[in-house]
């Protein structure tokens, strides 16, 4: 089973981009998900959305 929430490390590996860009990506995309109504924790993206936003499908693509 995949885990629910990528990390920072998680999120730097599949966009390789710097550990201070994924915080701000990930913050951005919190903050969205805050204003839907949903509960979020700092340093995480839940794995869906996340894949949703950046590739434009609910799976991820190897």
């Amino acid at each position: 089973m995949e885990k629910m929430f990528l990390k920072v490390s998680d999120v730097m590996k599949v966009l390789d981009v710097s550990e201070s860009y994924a915080y701000k990506l990930i913050r951005k995309l919190n903050k969205e998900l805050e204003k839907k109504g949903c509960f979020v924790m700092a340093g995480r993206i839940d794995r869906q959305f996340f894949y949703e936003h950046f590739y434009g499908t609910q799976k991820r693509r190897d």
